[in-house]
């Protein structure tokens, strides 16, 4: 069993990407960002991670799903894996 680490890796970044995209939509326009020049920084980074934790988790299950190089005749090495030198 192998486990391609951006499936959790996406969920991660998605759920939390999630929840700073909520709390950054929730208080927009609120005087907490006068810090940060006026950006909604929350909500920025919220997409930002909401995006790249969707992308990861899409290239991880789409790797899932590629079907397994058939093994070498005579062996269970897949083809083009290893060259026994």
């Amino acid at each position: 069993m192998s486990l391609d680490l951006r499936i959790p890796m996406g969920l991660l970044f998605t759920i939390v990407g999630a929840l700073m995209t909520v709390y950054g939509l929730v208080t927009f326009g609120s005087n907490i960002y006068q810090r940060s020049a006026g950006m909604n920084i929350n909500l920025i980074w919220g997409l930002v991670m909401l995006v790249f934790g969707i992308i990861m988790y899409t290239l991880g299950r789409r790797a899932d799903k590629r079907p397994k190089p058939a093994p070498v005749e005579g062996t269970t090495r897949p083809l083009g894996h290893g060259h026994g030198h």
